[in-house]
């Protein structure tokens, strides 16, 4: 029988899902930013040489500190899946379906839900989660990571730049009326759904990214009015799921 999952439910069960895995792990999440405990705790189950699949979908790279551990842990395969929506974690025994990003943002300050599935408990729901989870990992391509190393002799404001540019190097940058042009959707609704994803704020005249909207790509501009954001292109592909 499945199980509801409050927030911290979400968060107890991953990670007993993760440690429980003996055989196989597969992590489907759009957004990625991995915090300690689950490092630790991937770390730990990669040492028993399982299958661990990450998939995710939303950002065209991961943050370079991600990156570079994973970098580092031979036995996590990294799959990139552009039309990726879905949140599932799953085990050989056990799996979660849910609202919840693998992602910090998400785990600390979201309001999330989701629903436990045990094998023994309910065999046939079990095998149709991982039935689609198969099916997702079939359209996923492989990711190879690449850390960017900053030469120490740029300014600061220069290592910024770059290494917001750098994780989306095959995304065409847009600005709000390109989004709005390429969306259907009004300047305004787009500020609004930009704001109400935390990716920016307004700031006197000014659009501020925010830690997140960094992490995702956005690039702050100087223009004739003022201070304004450029977006890679698929944060217009996200607006009209």
């Amino acid at each position: 029988m499945a199980k509801f999952l409050d927030t911290q439910g979400v968060s107890y069960y991953l990670g007993k899902l993760i440690d429980n895995a003996e055989q196989r792990l597969y992590l489907i999440s759009p957004y990625l930013q991995l915090n300690n405990q689950l490092k630790i705790a991937l770390e730990d189950r990669a040492k028993f040489r399982i299958d661990i699949i990450m998939i995710y979908g939303k950002v065209a790279d991961l943050n370079p500190k991600d990156s570079e551990w994973l970098e580092n842990i031979d036995d996590i395969k990294l799959l990139f899946h552009q039309d990726l929506h879905a949140k599932c974690y799953i085990n050989e025994k056990e799996a979660i379906v849910t609202s919840m990003n693998l992602y910090m943002y998400s785990q600390q300050n979201n309001v999330e839900m989701g629903i436990y599935v045990s094998k023994a408990d309910d065999e046939e729901l079990y095998k149709q989660i991982l039935n689609e989870a198969d099916k997702i990992k079939r359209g996923s391509e492989h990711r190879t990571i690449s850390v960017q190393k900053v030469s120490d002799k740029e300014s600061p404001k220069r290592k910024k730049e770059k290494s917001s540019t750098e994780s989306n190097t095959n995304s065409k940058l847009l600005t709000t009326k390109e989004l709005s042009q390429l969306t259907g959707l009004s300047s305004r609704k787009v500020n609004s759904w930009l704001t109400d994803e935390k990716l920016m704020y307004k700031k006197d005249d000014d659009w501020v990214t925010t830690k997140r909207g960094k992490e995702v790509g956005g690039i702050e501009k100087s223009g004739q009015y003022g201070q304004f954001i450029i977006w890679p292109e698929e944060i217009g592909k996200q607006m009209v799921e």
